[in-house]
């Protein structure tokens, strides 16, 4: 239905477009764009004579309507589809060496005008990367890099192994992916390409050397996400309080769900179990492990080996 009561407006805007270049613009066949046009012409206003359907004219392999029964006006956005296309624009625009800003802005300024600055309520447009001061900074030093052309040196945190690498890479983009800021860059040390969040990026110097990714070097598929599941992971089910939510943002989670009291209940695949213990240890009661048992048992050992020895200092210190 939507393809149907775009196609009238979108053909009176371009008479003689070829079927299969129409086919093209809508993600369909021409087969089946050819079966739509072949529906609208018994569609149109009531009474459905031959002077109130939609009229359609072909020329070998060309379309032109001859009459659009009313149907002249482009489909509007909803204001839902009108604040998802902002809050990603917008996350662009604020994002230096992506796009061409100016582009951004425009293509910004005529969503609002066509959609009536449509913002449903609850919804806060602004702000469309997730990242500190620091990130921001971070991320424009990269995209300095970037348009330079320069190799980079950083520090960076990685997680999954709770550790700070020195690393000299050579800048190949800069990605947003569900609002997260990354560089993505070939790593010198790994001799490979790798995927850098930039709040996790803790120090970073350009170099005067030009980047120099090699021929090889190919641009990840993010289609799918950022990370990718591996068969020898586990998949922790957590649930968190309000005061942990922070961790759903911050780490990648396959599955969220809402419990009552502001509680998160997700799903997060780890391959380190002592990482994974440290991490719900240190959230401090915050953080319930439902599943797996053994990830559990972990928490618990942890925990009481903590607190003994926390008894332990006290003793002696008393003495």
């Amino acid at each position: 239905m939507p393809r149907l009561l775009a196609l009238v407006p979108y053909l009176l805007a371009r008479p003689g477009i070829r079927i299969d270049e129409a086919a093209h613009d809508f993600d369909v066949t021409p087969r089946q764009l050819r079966k739509d046009l072949e529906l609208l012409w018994m569609c149109g206003l009531p009474g459905y004579g031959p002077g109130d359907l939609i009229d359609l004219s072909f020329e070998g392999d060309t379309i032109v309507v001859t009459h659009d029964a009313g149907m002249n006006r482009p489909l509007r956005l909803t204001g839902g589809e009108a604040t998802a296309l902002l809050v990603a624009l917008r996350a662009l625009a604020e994002t230096p060496g992506v796009a061409d800003g100016d582009a951004v802005r425009r293509a910004i300024a005529k969503i609002e005008d066509a959609a009536g600055q449509a913002r449903p309520a609850g919804v806060v447009v602004g702000g469309g990367v997730r990242e500190g001061a620091r990130a921001a900074q971070t991320r424009e030093a990269v995209a300095g890099a970037l348009q330079a052309g320069r190799a980079l040196r950083i520090r960076y945190y990685t997680a999954s192994k709770d550790q700070i690498t020195e690393r000299t890479v050579d800048p190949m983009r800069l990605v947003i992916v569900q609002a997260v800021g990354y560089l993505e860059a070939w790593c010198r040390r790994v001799e490979d390409v790798r995927l850098f969040r930039l709040d996790r990026i803790d120090g970073l110097t350009v170099l005067d050397e030009p980047a120099a990714p090699p021929a090889h070097a190919r641009a990840t598929d993010l289609s799918d996400g950022v990370f990718s599941p591996r068969p020898d992971q586990q998949v922790a089910h957590l649930v968190l309080e309000p005061d942990a939510r922070w961790v759903a943002e911050y780490y990648p989670c396959e599955e969220l769900a809402e419990l009552d009291g502001g509680r998160l209940r997700i799903a997060m695949r780890y391959s380190d179990e002592p990482w994974m213990v440290r991490l719900v240890l240190s959230l401090g009661g915050e953080a319930l492990v439902e599943t797996p048992d053994e990830l559990a048992a972990a928490v618990r050992r942890r925990a009481a080996e903590a607190v003994a020895r926390a008894r332990h200092l006290t003793s002696t210190s008393d003495r």
